[in-house]
C-alpha cells in the first residue's frame, strides 16, 4: 500500500498570542519615542513576573517587537493568566508609571488584544497572528481605549471568545472578575472588510455597562462613536452660535456676514 503524503494536514500546536499597541506612539516626537518604548519595556517585564508569566525577554522568537507595541507568544496553559492577573496588574502599573513620569515624558495608553491559535513551529506563522493584530486594531478596541482616555484610566483590552471561554467561562479567572466587566462586542477593521468577529472588550477599572455608551448602538442612529477620531464632517463654528441674536439697523449688504448668515428671522415690530 503506497505512502500517504500528509505533509501540511497536521494541525499545529496553539499558540496563546497577546498584542500590546501604544496609543498616539506615531505621534511623538522623534526623540520620545526610545525612552518611552523602553519604560513600555520596563512595565511588560514586571508584570509578566508578577503575574506568574515568562519575562518576554526570555521568549526567544516568541517576543516580537511591533515598533509601537509588542507581539508576544507564549504556551496556551498560560492564557488565563494574560487575562487575570496580567491586565489588573498592567493597569495598575500604568496608574502608577502616570503619577512618577516627569513632564517631559509622555502618558503611556494601551490597546491590548488576547487571542489563541496554532501557529507553525518554529517560524510563528498562521492567521492567529493575524487575528491577534485586527482585534487590537479594531474600531471595538478604539472605542474602549476612548472610553479609557475620557475616564482617567490606561488600558483598555480586547479578548477573542475562545480566549474569554477558557479563562473567564470557565472560572480560570477570580471570582470577582465575572462578564460584568467584559462587554459582548463585534470587532471589525475599516480596511479588512472580511474581518468581522464576536469579542470582549474591558477596561480594568470601568464596569461594561459604562463602556458600553462608547460603542455605537446600530439600532440608535447618531449614538456615541469613537472619542480618538474626528467627526467625518466637522460641523462649521459658527453653528455652535446658529442661537445667537444679532441687530442689524441698516441693510444687510457685507458679504462677509451675509454669508455666514443661515436663518434670518426679521422683526418688524418697532417700525
Amino acid at each position: 500500500m503506497p505512502d500517504r503524503d500528509v505533509t501540511g494536514h497536521d494541525v499545529p500546536p496553539e499558540q496563546a498570542v497577546m498584542v500590546v499597541d501604544m496609543k498616539g506612539y506615531s505621534r511623538l516626537p522623534e526623540a520620545q519615542m526610545a525612552p518611552v518604548r523602553s519604560d513600555l519595556d520596563s512595565i511588560l517585564e514586571t508584570v509578566f513576573a508578577q503575574s506568574g508569566l515568562p519575562a518576554p525577554h526570555t521568549l526567544d522568537t516568541g517576543y516580537k517587537d511591533a515598533g509601537d507595541g509588542v507581539i508576544l507568544l507564549l504556551p496556551p496553559r498560560h492564557v488565563a493568566r494574560l487575562v487575570d492577573p496580567l491586565l489588573k496588574n498592567l493597569s495598575a502599573a500604568l496608574q502608577r508609571y502616570e503619577g512618577l513620569r516627569t513632564a517631559a515624558a509622555p502618558t503611556i495608553r494601551l490597546r491590548a488584544a488576547v487571542h489563541l491559535g496554532p501557529l507553525s513551529v518554529p517560524d510563528h506563522r498562521g492567521t492567529a497572528i493575524n487575528d491577534a493584530c485586527r482585534l487590537v486594531n479594531s474600531d471595538a478596541a478604539y472605542q474602549a481605549i476612548a472610553a479609557a482616555t475620557e475616564n482617567g484610566l490606561f488600558l483598555a483590552a480586547v479578548l477573542s471568545e475562545p480566549v474569554y471561554q477558557r479563562s473567564v467561562q470557565a472560572g480560570r479567572t477570580r471570582p470577582e472578575l465575572t462578564e460584568r466587566q467584559f462587554l459582548s462586542a463585534t470587532a471589525r477593521v475599516a480596511d479588512k472588510p472580511g474581518f468581522e468577529v464576536p469579542c470582549r472588550l474591558t477596561v480594568p477599572g470601568l464596569p461594561a455597562h459604562t463602556l458600553r455608551e462608547y460603542l455605537p448602538d446600530p439600532a440608535k442612529p447618531g449614538s456615541r462613536t469613537d472619542l480618538t477620531l474626528p467627526p467625518a464632517h466637522p460641523m462649521p463654528e459658527q453653528s455652535a452660535r446658529s442661537g445667537a441674536v444679532l441687530n442689524f439697523h441698516s441693510a444687510l449688504n457685507d458679504p462677509v456676514i451675509n454669508g455666514q448668515v443661515e436663518n434670518l428671522r426679521i422683526d418688524r415690530r418697532s417700525r
